[in-house]
């Protein structure tokens, strides 16, 4: 370690000062090092926190000495169970035996054409609940709205009607959504023997899995015994995560309530924890600059007109993935992504040394953020990406898209350990966005056009969750058109 450059200090009792800083908002020392990198010679660096070293990389060549290092060198598994502090939250085996990975993988995503109709009916009643159609303006919590929206959109999509309108189940999901981070983060302050104490009294996780499976349960059964009648044909069971779950399993414990239970709980989380926060982002960067109202407007009208109200539609809406990747981009949900743990030495490919022991990821934020892969990088240009992709077709490649993974941006990972949900939770991101667009004008509180300020706590950023948002029932030409267009029927 001592031949990487540092970033803050290095000292044994000076470094925790750095560690501090890197636990109140870990950004500006990633960035830090990164615009120092041409002083590193374009080095690794590290920085201290808490508990070890950082390693931190950036670039395309770093990129992929992680995508290439194999699991027993380099685990992916070993920080996913510290950060979530698994032991006491979900269970090991929930990240060890990964069954759920495997669903969102495929069925998941699979389906997404097939229940399109089902994710854009559901956008359209909880908005109808949540955001009522006024002519005169409606002040609401932008988070939670868009929280309560995602929760409902998603469960829809996982679970169907009527349990996705479950008060019970949507609360709990927004709970579990609000606190495993926190709750994990309780726990990781005390020594082992005392973790378990910590999570039982002073978190509420496990109280919200249990009762997330006292609902659950009954539900779970019947459809195990469904899947375990002979006469019982699979094509009939319904279309949804318990059945994807079933067929995805791979041992015997797989097929139990409680361990199916927990695996609702994980992709119901991973389905709305990251993408009410990406939706929020976006919807702020609408209201601040309106003058992409209009011509994102233009955009869907015209696609919707051509296309129904289809997933194909939202594909080859350019300038709308482009406004959501630009925020995206600029509102990264981790500063440091791909983290690794070293179980063993590892030589990257400039001949640095990962010692054992140590965290290694890449500086995701500060590569956004970068003028050497980005021109005006720090400035918000909505078609930015879409400008990249002129001169293709409707259905070109993924390479600028928000989806899309790239040596540039690495928001949703790298590799074979990239976020298998993503597409998933772009399609709900872009519905959500859409029918906001077309259905209200949207300004922030007072008609101010200042952002609201994003929180921090080391890598990750959350958006402002105090700030309200104004709302009023459009009367634009796009809406009158998009009215016209029934929805498609597959």
């Amino acid at each position: 370690l001592n031949a990487i450059p540092t970033v803050g200090y290095s000292g044994i009792l000076t470094s925790y000062i750095t560690a501090l800083k890197y636990r109140k908002a870990a950004g500006p020392l990633l960035e830090e090092g990164y615009t120092k990198a041409s002083k590193f010679r374009g080095r690794p660096f590290k920085i201290a926190t808490l508990s070890r070293w950082l390693v931190v990389l950036s670039g395309e060549e770093y990129v992929k000495d992680l995508c290439d290092a194999p699991e027993e060198v380099l685990s992916v598994l070993e920080p996913l169970l510290e950060s979530t502090q698994a032991k006491h939250t979900f269970g090991l085996e929930m990240f060890t035996v990964p069954s759920h990975i495997t669903t969102i993988r495929n069925l998941v995503t699979r389906n997404l054409g097939i229940k399109f109709d089902e994710i854009r009916d559901e956008v359209i009643r909880s908005c109808e609940d949540h955001i009522p159609e006024s002519k005169d303006w409606v002040t609401v919590h932008a988070y939670a709205t868009i929280l309560h929206v995602v929760c409902r959109t998603a469960n829809r999509y996982l679970l169907g009607l009527p349990i996705c309108r479950d008060r019970r189940i949507l609360a709990l999901g927004e709970e579990l959504s609000d606190n495993i981070i926190g709750g994990a983060r309780t726990i990781s302050l005390f020594p082992g023997f005392l973790k378990r104490f910590a999570s039982e009294f002073l978190t509420r996780v496990p109280g919200i899995l249990q009762d997330g499976y006292d609902i659950m349960a009954p539900i779970i059964e019947e459809r195990l015994a469904q899947y375990r009648d002979v006469e019982c044909e699979a094509d009939n069971q319904p279309n949804d995560v318990l059945t994807w779950l079933i067929k995805s399993s791979s041992a015997d414990f797989h097929l139990t309530a409680p361990d199916m239970a927990r695996r609702v709980a994980m992709i119901n989380l991973a389905s709305m924890h990251a993408t009410s926060m990406v939706l929020t982002q976006a919807l702020y960067d609408l209201v601040i600059h309106p003058e992409y109202t209009e011509e994102l407007r233009e955009e869907i009208a015209s696609v919707v007109g051509e296309d129904g109200w289809t997933k194909t539609a939202l594909q080859k809406m350019r300038k709308l993935d482009s406004f959501l990747k630009e925020s995206h981009r600029l509102n990264t949900v981790s500063e440091f992504l791909m983290v690794r743990q070293s179980l063993k030495s590892y030589t990257l490919s400039d001949g640095t040394i990962i010692p054992p022991g140590v965290h290694v990821g890449i500086a995701s934020g500060a590569m956004n953020k970068s003028e050497e892969v980005f021109k005006d990088a720090k400035t918000f240009k909505g078609f930015r990406f879409a400008e990249m992709r002129e001169g293709n077709e409707y259905l070109d490649s993924t390479k600028h898209q928000m989806v899309g993974l790239s040596k540039d941006t690495v928001t949703f990972g790298r590799g074979r350990h990239a976020c298998p949900g993503r597409f998933f939770a772009v399609t709900v991101i872009k519905m959500a966005f859409v029918h906001i667009l077309l259905n209200y004008d949207v300004r922030l509180e007072n008609g101010s056009l200042e952002r609201p300020v994003s929180a921090s706590f080391e890598i990750t950023t959350t958006p402002n969750t105090e700030a309200r948002l104004m709302f009023r029932k459009s009367t634009s030409a796009a809406l009158r058109v998009c009215e016209k267009i029934e929805p498609s029927t597959v």
